[in-house]
């Protein structure tokens, strides 16, 4: 009877264990390296130390355009904390509109256009929108949003990263 105790304990600490670094362990961000429609050259290694926000996005998305303003205030406030934002324009949305809506919203962080769609393959085969990343300083995915984050929650998440 004991020695059954003994082997259950083993057993249960083992699957706790191996949940724990299943579960605790996150992946790295593949590397991205793109000129700016400012025409800045960056890449993520040259990001680490800062929390990313990688938004996938595309003129003809409802969601997108409305989020794009709660992204905007988000990023002018944590700008000067260590947060950085990559709005990645998808190879579908013609760059003249996107250029249009650039300028004409005034986006303050950077905007790469994905015209041969390598950064959403790069993520995974990205093709809906939008999809956004966040990557913490070490420059690992931290969670991944399909549709418009529930923003409360993403501050609260980016918060914790940046005081990381």
């Amino acid at each position: 009877m004991k020695l059954k105790s003994i082997v259950i304990f083993i057993v249960a600490g083992a699957f706790l264990v191996g949940g724990w670094l299943f579960l605790g362990k996150k992946d790295s961000a593949p590397p991205l390296a793109a000129t700016t429609l400012q025409g800045e050259q960056l890449s993520l290694d040259g990001l680490k130390g800062k929390v990313v926000l990688v938004n996938f996005w595309a003129t003809s998305c409802t969601t997108c355009m409305a989020e794009m303003p709660k992204l905007m205030e988000i990023h002018r406030k944590y700008t000067g904390k260590g947060f950085e934002t990559l709005a990645v324009a998808m190879d579908y949305d013609p760059a003249e509109y996107v250029k249009t809506y650039v300028q004409k919203s005034g986006l303050p962080f950077k905007v790469i256009l994905d015209s041969k769609g390598e950064i959403a393959k790069s993520f995974g085969g990205i093709r809906l929108t939008p999809t956004s990343i966040l990557i913490d300083k070490q420059g690992r995915v931290v969670q991944t949003y399909l549709g418009e984050p529930d923003f409360a929650k993403f501050q609260a998440l980016l918060e914790e990263l940046l005081a990381a």
